[in-house]
């Protein structure tokens, strides 16, 4: 199977704690004004890339901390996020986490069987459009105040949304 992207960076330290691995998908239909990645919107113009490869290029580092997807819209490629996400838990471990980027917010997403399919494989999801109007170059991992940074696992197990203070 094969994700578009528009990109990887092999070794980020700004999209999630620790040293990540992040995959920018190609496609977005949010079209947030000041969008940091405005070239990830048009779909099905990135790289095909199979994800065998992903798998091999992020377990073949061990100074991963995790994986990060961005993009674009990740939650417009579920299919292939899911059957990564299991390839890398399969090889990597629970220990090895994984962050997800949404223009979509966490409420919406879990009323969808295909977004929550992958929410149940997502450590920590960063919810919400950018919002250029409460732009904040203070907050850590977001770029406006209406988004959150989300423990998923523990929003799943409690039925609310939970935040990370960071």
């Amino acid at each position: 199977m094969v994700l578009n992207v528009a990109g990887c960076n092999k070794e980020s330290i700004v999209d999630g704690i620790g040293i990540r691995y992040t995959v920018f998908v190609q496609g977005c239909p949010h079209n947030c004004l000041g969008c940091h990645n405005p070239e990830t919107h048009q779909f099905g113009v990135g790289t095909d890339l199979e994800l065998e490869q992903i798998c091999k290029d992020i377990s073949g580092n061990p100074l991963l901390d995790g994986v990060t997807y961005s993009g674009g819209e990740p939650m417009c490629f579920t299919t292939e996020l899911i059957q990564l996400s299991r390839m890398l838990r399969d090889r990597m471990g629970t220990d090895f986490n994984i962050w997800c980027y949404t223009g979509y917010i966490y409420e919406d997403l879990i009323k969808k069987a295909d977004k929550l399919e992958l929410l149940r494989l997502i450590d920590i999801l960063v919810d919400g459009a950018y919002d250029i109007s409460q732009r904040d170059l203070t907050l850590r991992f977001r770029g406006s105040l209406n988004q959150r940074v989300i423990d998923v696992q523990k929003s799943l197990h409690e039925h609310r949304v939970i935040e990370l203070d960071i």
